[in-house]
Order: C-alpha cells, then structure tokens, then sequence
C-alpha cells in the first residue's frame, strides 16, 4: 500500500475500482483517489486506536469501504480479519474470541448480530448509522496525508481468514504483508493480467478467493477493479454487465459458468480477452460452448487459503482437458505417492 500502490497512484487518474449497482448507480475511483481515500481512513482508523498488530474484523459487502479498509489497514501494520456477512452471532462470537479483535468494521446491516456480543471492541458501521457504533463516513473529514508509525517488516501479519471448517471448527490461516501482496503475482500471471485491464471477479469478501482477484492480483497489474452488485445474481443482468462496460479479464467459479451457459452467449457482444474458473475443476462441455459462442477458453487454477495460485493454465498454452495445468512462478508442485 505504501511501497507499491502509492508510488503507482501518484498523479495516476487512470480508474482503480469501478462498483456498478443493478438499479444503474456507478462509482468510479481513480487509483489516485484510492490512495487518498485510504489515508483518510488510516487516519481516521488511528484517531479511534487502530494501532499495528491490532485484530481488525472487516464484515462487508462489494462497496468502496472494503478496499479503502483494506488499503489502510496495511498502511497501520494492523491484522485484518475478513468475514463473510453469512456468519452467524455463534460464528463471530468464535472469531471474536480466537481472532482476539480489538476493532471491527461491518456495514450496518449487520449490527444486530454484534448486539449480543459483548466485549471491549471498537465497533465502526458503514451505511445508515446505527446506535452504538461510529460512523465510518466521518473517515471523509480525516487528512490525506498519512505518515507510518515506522516501517512494516515483509512476515509482519496482514491477513487472518478463518478456513470454511468443513469437518471441525474453521482453522486460521495467517498471511504477511509479502505472501499475498507477492505472493499473488503467481495470480496475476495465472489470470493474465495487463495494466489497464478491466477485471471482473465474482466473489463474495470474506473468503480468500476475493482477496486473490479482486484486491491483489489486478492492483498488482496496474488494473482495474470491476464489480457488479445486486441483490440476487442474474446471469443475464451480469452478462449485460460484462458486455456493456467492457470487462476484458473475468473470474468465476463453475456454479456461475454453469448458469451462464444457459444464456444465448453469443447475444451478448462481449470484449473480454482472458477467462477463468477457480474453485472446482470445470466439466469439458461448459468449456467447449464457451469456447463456441466466445472463440475463449476458460483456464482452470488451483491454490489454497493457505497460498496463492499454485497450478493452472495460464494464457498462452494449449489447455488440455481435464488437467489442473502447471506448477505456477514461485511454486515447485510435487506429486507423493502413497509412501510419501
């Protein structure tokens, strides 16, 4: 955020995140405005004692203050936890505890379910105000000028995401301010990111995968970041989307290929350049009508919470179907027998 982002938004007007609403809204924000918007919120974040290695749990939504959040998190060297707004009160009385959070920024909406949960933590809304807790729009009045408290070291701790916990309780999973931010330039080259690009990743914040796509990668390509937000996902509303403002770069995972097949593809004068699916591999025939109506292939991908993108197919080498691809820069992939 201080090193690379603020170098590459200095005087840069090109569009950093571009957040289109279905009832037709826009926000359109420069990488520069990034910049600023994210001091403002550091700033303000310190004023109410954010200070570094502070647990911050971030519950929201596709709206600005997730990435202003985010960048002003790293800039204050403080821990962010981010959370699905799905949780329930049990789910966050659990990451309250064993996430030892001390601040906690989540839209409005969701200030019910804190209600009960006692505890002496910071409580910031984004939204309508809502009792009890600061507003985060009073960030707007902090300056523009950050300065550090000092520098941040490459294992200082950034990232804190609770594994789904599929067969016990959500394990943590701690991240540093060099294994996402670096880490995901095995990502961006994976997706095929260029500067300049208009990256659509559809994914809900509060899991890994929205961090990957939708705050790392493109930022680290110098490209932007795009999202459609709407009560309930529509294929063909979403494919409208695409189409309309010109999305060059698009990540889905397979429920949301599977869906869109089902459209009239072809209909839809899309100017994408690069597809890919992550989560699950994809079956060869959502691949192959894609392939028909677009002239794309959807590149698979593999990594964990616990890492960036390990495998996959990255641009420019024959997919072969139902292969994970290869071992992506900066991993060696090995495969163990049953001996190990």
């Amino acid at each position: 955020a201080l090193d690379y982002f603020d170098a590459m938004a200095r005087g840069n007007d090109r569009p950093a995140l571009w957040v289109v609403g279905e009832d037709g809204s826009e926000q359109k924000l420069s990488f520069a405005d990034m910049s600023a918007r994210s001091n403002r919120v550091a700033n303000y974040l310190r004023g109410l004692g954010v200070k570094r290695g502070d647990r911050i749990l971030m519950m929201l939504g596709n709206e600005v203050p997730l990435w202003e959040t985010m960048l002003a998190a790293i800039k204050l060297g403080a821990v962010l936890i981010p959370s699905t707004p799905l949780l329930t009160a049990a789910d966050l009385r659990d990451r309250l505890e064993r996430g030892e959070v001390r601040h906690v920024v989540a839209s409005s909406v969701h200030a019910a379910k804190f209600a009960d949960l006692a505890g002496d933590y910071t409580r910031i809304a984004v939204g309508a105000p809502a009792e009890g807790w600061r507003d985060f729009a009073e960030s707007a009045a902090a300056p523009a000028d950050f300065t550090p408290d000092g520098p941040t070291k490459a294992d200082d701790p950034f990232l804190l995401y609770f594994t789904s916990g599929t067969t016990a309780k959500p394990k943590l999973v701690l991240h540093t301010h060099q294994s996402y931010p670096v880490g995901h330039l095995s990502t961006m080259y994976w997706v095929g990111l260029n500067e300049g690009d208009l990256h659509y990743n559809i994914s809900s914040p509060g899991w890994a995968k929205h961090a990957w796509s939708s705050f790392f990668a493109p930022w680290n390509a110098g490209a932007c970041i795009f999202v459609y937000r709407a009560a309930r996902f529509s294929a063909a509303a979403t494919l409208q989307v695409i189409a309309d403002k010109g999305v060059t770069t698009l990540c889905a995972p397979p429920t949301v290929w599977r869906l869109f097949i089902q459209e009239d593809l072809a209909a839809y004068p899309v100017k994408l350049r690069e597809l890919v699916g992550a989560g699950e591999p994809l079956n060869p025939e959502v691949i192959s009508q894609v392939q028909k109506a677009w002239g794309l292939t959807i590149r698979d991908g593999y990594g964990q919470t616990e890492t960036t993108a390990q495998v996959g197919n990255p641009p420019g080498q024959p997919v072969k179907a139902g292969s994970m691809g290869r071992s992506l820069p900066g991993y060696d992939v090995v495969l163990l027998d049953a001996d190990g």
